[in-house]
């Protein structure tokens, strides 16, 4: 079983919106701070953005702050992320992230192209 499983990936174009989600099974997800990441080949991943446990609290990444909200859904068992208004330079293979010290699990990703 996948702990964590991304989906909403896909092509869009500069302007344009994308939701990602994220559902966990296997774990306690209430109990867990949700993150996403994301990475483009040859760089670090690096951390978009994170939401507390019960979504009392978010922190975004300077350059996605104003365009991407992170929310989730305890009941769901679900994170989601939202991007408006895409750039070319968001373009990345995006994670979902979990933790709950010291436990953490990463989702096996899914791609974001913006392109015209």
């Amino acid at each position: 079983q996948v702990p964590l499983v991304e989906s909403g990936g896909g092509l869009a174009q500069p302007g344009f919106s994308l939701r990602l989600s994220c559902t966990a099974s296997g774990f306690t997800f209430s109990r867990y701070a949700m993150s996403w990441y994301r990475q483009v080949p040859g760089k670090e991943r690096e951390l978009v953005a994170s939401i507390t446990s019960i979504g009392d609290n978010t922190n975004y990444a300077a350059s996605v702050k104003g365009r991407f909200t992170i929310s989730r859904d305890n009941a769901k068992n679900t994170v989601y992320l939202q991007m408006n208004s895409l750039k070319p330079e968001d373009t990345a293979a995006y994670y979902c992230h979990a933790r709950w010290t010291p436990y953490v699990y990463w989702g096996q990703g899914t791609q974001v192209t913006v392109s015209s």
